[in-house]
């Protein structure tokens, strides 16, 4: 029987631009027919995949999402340095010994090719009248040097595969050999990635790696109806005695409101994609909760400074068919005391659930920050107990 784990969380940001559109607006959507602010449930979930709390409570449990695995083992081989050192950005010196381009090259497009289709490079060419394979090696800039080397799309790579990538790595370094066959099972099924298991991954062309996500995230979206505003700004040239004038104007978009998230769990999925190893599968949990509470996208946070902790967290634990409470908000909320008024409306819709189709959740556990009641520990505890 499956066991999930909904989270339920109010989040007040005050004005901000934290998810933009491809105008530079912050997101919005339309909501009971009110225009609400948006944040993705994308950015959220690359918020919390690269924050601290994610890499202190998973440490060696995350993976590694690129396009150009391909260069960095190139740059490998070539640079004479490890894997692991380029991808970790290390300016450790070359030790190793280096190959020449042509043999680095095969290699690392045989291995990268293991994980997706690579990029054929059309439409990059070199200067006029001469083609990318004509221009000088020494004139070629690291775009058109790694071109052909990159995947047409992200793929997310676990400890294990980068591992095995990292050894195949030091064999082609020893046999100047390019890889063939059974030295090209990079793939692996047995994941100890949190967030590969949480997130899942599509691998097109390999599919029988693919990971279902463990984790619903939705659109978080604020619970009363907003106007996005724009602020007009200057900037002094602080060298500049003679005129009064701006150095610089311009105008930013920014929005303010309290926000529902809701996510969705399913435990037992998620400790199976982690090969049955449950305590890994708790500090998945504890990471990811702790993460929703307490890690703000990072839009804009410069101008704007727009941290903020999760206000309410109701944390629900049962067997039954989830569902989220967003119905609780489709009037907006209205009037003083918004962030009392939204917990009114989100545990009215919660017991009225319960009420015609019975209990929807076998037990949760909820905390106020604003009535300083419960606690992040208490929530924690709550989901991974059991």
């Amino acid at each position: 029987m499956t066991t999930f784990i909904q989270l339920h969380l109010l989040t007040s940001y005050p004005p901000a631009n934290l998810n933009r559109d491809d105008m530079g607006r912050p997101k919005t959507c339309t909501v009971g027919g009110a225009e609400r602010l948006r944040i993705s449930s994308q950015s959220l979930k690359r918020a919390w995949r690269t924050s601290e709390v994610w890499e202190n409570g998973l440490a060696g449990h995350v993976g590694t999402r690129t396009k150009e695995m391909g260069a960095y083992i190139f740059r490998a081989l070539t640079e004479g340095r490890s894997l692991q050192d380029i991808l970790a950005r290390s300016q450790s010196p070359a030790a190793l010994e280096k190959l020449k381009e042509k043999p680095a090259r095969d290699a690392a497009k045989a291995m990268a090719a293991v994980f997706g289709k690579l990029d054929d490079g059309k439409g990059d060419t070199g200067g006029e009248g001469e083609s990318a394979g004509e221009q000088d090696a020494e004139s070629k800039t690291a775009k058109d040097l790694f071109k052909d080397l990159k995947l047409k799309q992200l793929a997310h790579f676990s400890p294990e595969e980068i591992t095995a990538i990292s050894e195949l790595t030091e064999e082609v370094r020893g046999t100047k050999a390019t890889p063939r066959d059974e030295a090209l099972h990079l793939l692996r099924k047995n994941l100890s990635a949190a967030d590969i298991a949480l997130f899942g991954r599509m691998l097109a062309d390999a599919s029988a790696h693919n990971v279902e996500a463990a984790c619903q995230v939705a659109h978080a979206f604020s619970v009363q109806r907003v106007l996005v505003e724009d602020d007009f700004f200057t900037a002094v040239d602080d060298l500049n005695r003679d005129d009064m004038g701006a150095g610089h104007m311009g105008v930013t978009e920014f929005g303010a409101g309290l926000f529902y998230l809701y996510v969705c769990v399913d435990r037992d999925l998620l400790a199976g994609s982690l090969g049955g190893n449950k305590a890994l599968a708790d500090k998945a949990l504890a990471a990811l909760a702790e993460a929703m509470a307490t890690v703000a996208p990072t839009g804009k946070q410069n101008s704007f400074a727009s941290r903020a902790y999760a206000s309410y967290v109701l944390a629900e634990k049962g067997s039954k068919q989830p569902r989220s409470l967003s119905v609780a908000f489709l009037d907006p909320i209205t009037g003083p005391d918004m962030l009392g008024r939204a917990i009114e409306h989100l545990d009215t819709a919660r017991a009225n659930m319960d009420a015609v189709y019975g209990p929807c959740a076998d037990a949760h556990a909820f905390l106020n920050a604003a009535t300083g009641q419960g606690s992040l520990r208490k929530i924690i505890d709550f989901i991974i107990g059991g």
